[in-house]
Formats: structure tokens, sequence, C-alpha cells
């Protein structure tokens, strides 16, 4: 899967962040999804447990509404990915494409 974004959006009243890929799909992902799936070493448990995809136990966990799930600013990292910073300060999680496109949680995705 080599796809990319041509365009992203993050809706903080709705707690969605909406990525277009190149392909025409569309990825909706809810806030504390992103949150839960933070592909920083510290989130991830250490760097052994580093994967180039997110872990399936984030489709299930529940984040509730607070600083750690509300998106303060979303910034680009070179051509490949995105650093989400959350509002508790944390803004470690280097998304690239590849991760974000596989954290797609539609139905379509989730097969």
């Amino acid at each position: 899967m080599n796809e990319k974004p041509t365009g992203i959006t993050a809706n903080k009243s709705k707690r969605e962040f909406t990525v277009q890929w190149d392909s025409g799909h569309v990825s909706v992902y809810p806030f504390g999804l992103l949150r839960a799936a933070c592909p920083c070493a510290s989130c991830r448990g250490g760097h052994e447990n580093m994967k180039s995809e997110p872990d399936a136990d984030v489709f299930t966990k529940q984040m509730e509404d607070n600083s750690s799930t509300r998106i303060s600013n979303v910034v680009a990292v070179g051509s490949y990915a995105l650093t989400v910073v959350w509002e508790d300060g944390h803004d470690y999680g280097i998304y690239n494409w590849h991760y974000l496109r596989k954290l797609c949680p539609c139905g379509e995705c989730r097969k």
C-alpha cells in the first residue's frame, strides 16, 4: 500500500480526523483512535514493540474525551508523515502514510 493523502482535515467539534487518499478512499479517524494508536516508543511500550502497522487492540480501546484525546495541532513531517500534537502536550508519535492507511477504521478496511 503506497497511498498518499490528497486532503487532510481535523474537525475539533466532531473530534474526527479525515484523510482523503489518492486512491479515492476516505478514512475518518476518531481522535481517541488516533491517540490509542500513537506510534511513539513511549505509547507502544518501548522500541522493541514498534511495528509498521497498528496493533489490532487499538480498534476496541475506548478513550474518553480529555486533554489526551483532543488535538491541538497537526504538523507535517517531511512528505511522508504527520505528528499530532495533543492538548496534554504529547507530540512524539509520527504517523506515516502507511501506518495511517492501515489504521483506517471503516468497515471495508477492517474486514
